[in-house]
């Protein structure tokens, strides 16, 4: 009798147990998830966080559009607006690539590449530059302040801090190929006459159909006092299109070529069996409390050997023992990812 008693207490004790851990899941909230792509279209994405909002931009070709949000994995439904239009005719009058917000100074600037539509093509392609001073960058006015001064035409050009000083980045085009040329400005819209070469395309998988190309470099601080310059590989019309990567100390001289150094591999590349072509021409950001690192970037779904349907995509990176980022493999557009912590 006394077992028949003990059985039936742990059975309900158990019954209970249960009701109580399936009640208690029930409410516990899911963690909100995304997919990729964050847009339908949009090549050479940027992110940058500032006073509570992601502010983004990628290549229309026709303007330069920007969004702001609070979620920047929902660009969907982010405030959007074309903030300019280029001009009929001039140095920035076509082909409007791979924008870049900064904010530097207290005010905001566009970098932006562009080429004349009198006079097309590379050989006439620069990085130019807007200013606006109003705290929100969708509203106020731009006003132009011109070319970077680069020794070299080219594209992509971007700028970081360190140890107080600001350095411009950009990909100039040397004869047949697309090299890394690093300077220190002189304010946001100018630069010094001595600007180094710190990568040139060597490696099979930074050529390509006729091209050698190091292109689209971002700056990344590491977690064990180095330095990485991330950069894109080959012409963006190979499926092979990836991400490489140059290494300092954060001690060296960042304009001493002998600096730096170059990964013999990619660090981000295709993934066959997710379906993912040509990942490159990045950005990072962090979450928005400061604890996840991500990496956003443009890929495709389709080996089409060519530069179009370039979707931008997100996801969280982590970091090597030896202090060095881990990209892994870019996702599938059908896998699920968490949300940056803290998105609202």
């Amino acid at each position: 009798m006394m077992t028949l008693r003990v059985t039936r207490i742990a059975l309900l004790f158990t019954l209970l147990f249960g009701l109580f851990n399936n009640s208690f899941a029930q409410k516990s909230p899911q963690k909100p998830t995304f997919t990729n792509p964050l847009l339908a279209a949009g090549a050479d994405p940027w992110v940058i966080f500032k006073d509570g909002f992601y502010y983004y931009t990628n290549t229309t070709g026709r303007n330069l559009t920007l969004w702001r949000t609070k979620d920047f994995t929902n660009l969907n439904e982010a405030e959007k607006k074309i903030v300019w239009t280029p001009p009929a005719s001039g140095p920035n009058s076509k082909d409007i690539w791979a924008p870049e917000l900064h904010s530097l100074n207290g005010k905001w600037y566009l970098y932006y590449t562009a080429t004349d539509v009198a006079k097309p093509g590379d050989q006439n392609r620069y990085v130019l530059v807007l200013e606006n001073e109003s705290a929100n960058p969708l509203v106020g006015n731009w006003t132009d302040k011109g070319k970077i001064n680069t020794n070299y035409t080219g594209l992509d050009g971007s700028v970081f801090e360190h140890k107080g000083k600001h350095y411009f980045l950009y990909s100039g085009y040397v004869g047949p190929q697309s090299n890394l040329f690093i300077a220190e400005m002189v304010n946001p819209w100018t630069i010094s006459t001595k600007q180094v070469e710190i990568a040139r395309p060597t490696l099979p998988w930074e050529k390509y159909d006729g091209r050698e190309i190091c292109e689209g470099p971002q700056f990344l601080k590491g977690k064990r006092g180095q330095l990485f310059i991330i950069y894109s590989a080959s012409a963006c019309w190979d499926d092979n299109y990836s991400l490489g990567m140059l290494t300092a100390a954060e001690s060296s001289n960042l304009l001493d070529p002998a600096s730096w150094t170059k990964s013999g591999q990619p660090v981000f590349a295709q993934s066959l069996a997710h379906n993912v072509f040509g990942p490159g021409h990045n950005c990072f950001t962090k979450s928005a409390d400061g604890r996840e690192d991500w990496i956003v970037y443009h890929a495709k779904t389709e080996a089409n050997k060519a530069c179009k349907d370039r979707t931008p995509r997100a996801q969280r990176f982590n970091w090597k023992a030896d202090g060095s980022p881990d990209f892994g493999v870019p996702a599938s557009v059908e896998t699920a990812l968490q949300k940056p912590s803290a998105t609202p």
